[in-house]
């Protein structure tokens, strides 16, 4: 009887670890063999499960700590090139209902993927002083054409939260990459754009000496300089503004992202406040899983609300991740002209993902 109480201890201690480690190490350090067992803690037993592409990174880590606290994620799928076992390990000994488990390289990125119901993608190398956007995306675009070739094989319904820069060419080569292996739906398909919201409300709550919680500004365009479109006539609550405050307000939400840059000093890019977005939008997504009514968020999606073949406007989320589009509203003179500057610089990042993927 000891000795079957024993084994049971072994087993059971065995499953905990096994979960933890990726086979490759399991098998190497002559474990028991079990490989990745489905170890599951009793909180985790309803929600979602998601998988963070990317979660070794300096967007990756904050964003893993915090989709680890969300109570709707039941399953939380680490995947990285490097250091994954560590950071995998570190979060798990948060106790909040998620299991979480880790994969290392790209010999693991399907199993990383399969059974998915949320993938988010920050993976990608972070834009330095003096770096462009483009060149983010001769590096970037190779990345996310690999994982997103991983989505469409083993989780092709799960809903795509993008947020490898740039978003305006990164969402373009995921569309291609789906369309080549008959997998997109445009309305599980989204880029985040959710830290220029974030910013904008931030801002815009400095400003005005209000609580930046209760302030809602609609972003629209896309997620690049003049790109990002901030719609000040139509924030929440109406707030008057003068021209020098909308020009201090729209020049400072375009180039928040450079504000951090510069500020980090060759140090990085911003990596928490775009964990802390990321996360604010996976969150809505999951809502709108949930079937909760009345998501509604700013992204950057397959879109007709111009001629462009993808827009970042509001859209409201449910089962199947898009389920409308909302039109822009009506715009000012400072924000018309503002458009045709976006939906110019935005029409050439696009037919560059789209070419990255065609050639």
């Amino acid at each position: 009887m000891q000795e079957t109480n024993n084994s049971r201890v072994n087993q059971r201690i065995a499953t905990i670890s096994a979960h933890l480690n990726p086979p490759s190490f399991s098998h190497m350090e002559g474990s028991s063999g079990l490989g990745r067992a489905d170890c599951r803690a009793k909180g985790g037993l309803t929600g979602f499960k998601v998988a963070i592409l990317g979660a070794a990174g300096g967007i990756g880590q904050p964003l893993s700590l915090l989709m680890k606290m969300n109570p709707l994620v039941s399953v939380l799928h680490l995947y990285d090139v490097v250091n994954t076992p560590g950071v995998t390990a570190d979060i798990s000994h948060m106790d909040t209902g998620a299991v979480v488990r880790g994969f290392l390289g790209q010999q693991q990125l399907e199993e990383a993927l399969t059974g998915m119901d949320l993938v988010i993608i920050p993976a990608g190398v972070p834009r330095k002083p003096g770096m462009t956007r483009d060149d983010l995306f001769n590096i970037n675009a190779g990345i996310v054409k690999t994982l997103c070739e991983g989505i469409a094989k083993c989780c092709p319904k799960a809903i795509v939260n993008l947020i490898s820069n740039p978003v305006n060419s990164t969402v373009p080569i995921a569309a291609e990459v789906f369309k080549k292996a008959g997998t997109f739906d445009p309305n599980r398909l989204l880029g985040v754009t959710m830290l220029d919201v974030v910013r904008a409300n931030t801002f815009v709550a400095e400003v005005m000496g209000l609580d930046p919680r209760e302030v809602d500004v609609p972003v629209i365009g896309g997620h690049a300089g003049v790109t990002i479109l901030p719609l000040l006539s139509q924030v929440k609550p109406p707030c008057s503004f003068t021209q020098k405050e909308i020009e201090y307000l729209t020049n400072r939400i375009q180039n928040g992202g450079t504000e951090v840059v510069e500020a980090k000093a060759g140090a990085g890019s911003a990596t928490l406040s775009m964990a802390y977005a990321a996360v604010q939008f996976a969150d809505a997504c999951l809502r709108g899983l949930r079937g909760d009514a009345d998501i509604v968020r700013c992204a950057f999606v397959a879109s007709h609300v111009t001629e462009l073949p993808f827009f970042a406007s509001k859209v409201r989320l449910g089962r199947c991740g898009v389920e409308e589009i909302y039109p822009l509203g009506p715009l000012n003179e400072y924000e018309r002209v503002g458009l045709e500057k976006a939906k110019k610089e935005l029409e050439t990042s696009i037919e560059k993902g789209v070419a990255f993927v065609k050639k």
